[in-house]
């Protein structure tokens, strides 16, 4: 028997969840099509919680997360050394996930990924659509949301407001950066410790999350299976035009945004600038993770000639906090969300969805899967509640691994084709 676990573990893990996906599809319909409905009032209670554990296990490690990684990616940024450099890549960074969340946000209410409830399961989510128009209504207005990103980040992490999280995560790791740069020597290394305890903390997380990673094919298994069980084929429309509009967006980013942003900064043919980037785009697409993928990036970056004052900089915060692909990717899940509940959003909450997606990529980490934990946030800012956030997740977890190399090749394609932009030497056209 220990042989057998021994070599399940050695099959890759990416492999592990569509083979739990797959069987729980499969098992669905087939429980969907033959059961009978007592059948499935006695199976389903005892699946579900199976898929419950591993959305709580999310939630439980996504706060330490984000805090951390955003605390040590704002600290990071050496303000006075950095200069018009730091400047350059921040303003790239920002710039790119606003655009690539606007897309994302676009193309998902112009395909407009849906699923509709049959009979007693719309009845079942008719309450808790109405629960998301009343908490939208009640906090609707952009100066609410405004003076809401700044409470107490104690209350905030009780009650799961993720956004206040965020905002004070940003501004510690900018005060953090400020006093070492201040020349401030009683403050320097009592600061520093404190960074280093957040980066052990980050690390810790990380390890969690490995321990986490190992019980998605069971969650993903149990989830897939609950809700193909209840819905039935009705679930693979939506499959088709989240991937269509994810997809769709990511390759607009790599072939037209970054390109149109090289041509029109660098005045290069930007074609033949990312063909000397297919190194770190296909790191990123097999290995679905920015991190691992940074020695292949500065590999690349050296051979382009840019300097290693730059890439050292720009390439790590890239891998922390510039995730277009997450910016692309959340919004389709949040639109099929809205659709799914009955929710009509308006032109402020779709400027709030804009804006929570582009601090929550901030916060991916950089780790394989990354924009899962972060989908807790976006849809909990929507106002759905604890069922609806894991009928949602348990649809993002199916085929996340198919997206998420996609998104991984969209991040890494950004820090490269930033880093190239700005720190790359001129080309003179000598005749």
């Amino acid at each position: 028997m220990s042989k057998i676990s021994s070599s399940g573990f050695r099959v890759p893990l990416v492999w592990r969840i569509l083979v739990g996906f797959v069987l729980g599809v499969a098992g669905g319909l087939l429980m969907q099509r033959f059961a009978s409905p007592q059948a499935l009032a006695r199976i389903l209670p005892i699946l579900a919680p199976f898929g419950g554990v591993l959305v709580a296990m999310l939630k439980m490690v996504v706060y330490p997360i984000i805090f951390f990684s955003l605390v040590l990616g704002a600290a990071s940024l050496p303000l006075r050394q950095s200069g018009k450099v730091g400047g350059q890549v921040i303003a790239w960074y920002s710039l790119t996930s606003l655009v690539a969340a606007v897309l994302g946000v676009a193309l998902a209410l112009a395909l407009n990924p849906s699923m509709a409830h049959p009979g007693a399961a719309a009845a079942a989510h008719a309450g808790a659509a109405q629960a998301m128009a009343g908490k939208a209504q009640a906090g609707g207005t952009f100066a609410a949301f405004f003076v809401g990103l700044f409470v107490n980040p104690f209350e905030a992490l009780a009650a799961g407001n993720f956004l206040p999280i965020i905002v004070f995560a940003i501004l510690f790791g900018v005060a953090a950066r400020c006093l070492l740069d201040g020349g401030d020597a009683k403050a320097e290394g009592p600061v520093r410790s404190l960074l280093t305890v957040c980066d052990g903390a980050q690390r810790i997380s990380f390890k969690l999350i490995d321990w986490v990673m190992l019980y998605f094919p069971i969650g993903v298994f149990a989830l897939s299976f609950t809700n193909f069980a209840k819905n039935g084929p009705l679930l693979f429309g939506p499959y088709v035009r989240i991937v269509l509009c994810v997809v769709t967006c990511v390759l607009a980013m790599m072939f037209v945004v970054y390109p149109a942003a090289i041509a029109a900064f660098r005045r290069e043919n930007p074609f033949r600038v990312l063909a000397r980037l297919r190194a770190p785009m296909l790191t990123g697409f097999v290995t679905r993770s920015s991190a691992a993928t940074l020695p292949v990036s500065f590999r690349a970056m050296d051979e382009a000639g840019v300097p290693r004052a730059v890439s050292s900089f720009s390439l790590p915060l890239g891998a922390t906090v510039n995730m277009d692909g997450v910016c692309v990717h959340l919004p389709v899940f949040a639109i099929l969300a809205a659709n799914m509940f009955g929710q009509d959003l308006s032109a402020v909450q779709l400027l709030t969805l804009v804006v929570s997606v582009m601090f929550a990529s901030i916060g991916a980490g950089g780790v394989p899967g990354g924009s899962v934990f972060l989908l807790f946030m976006v849809l909990e800012n929507m106002g759905l509640g604890t069922d609806q956030v894991a009928m949602i997740v348990a649809l993002a977890l199916g085929i996340n691994p198919i997206l998420d190399m996609f998104e991984t090749c969209c991040n890494v394609t950004g820090d490269n084709v930033c880093t190239y932009v700005v720190g790359a030497p001129r080309i003179t056209n000598k005749q």
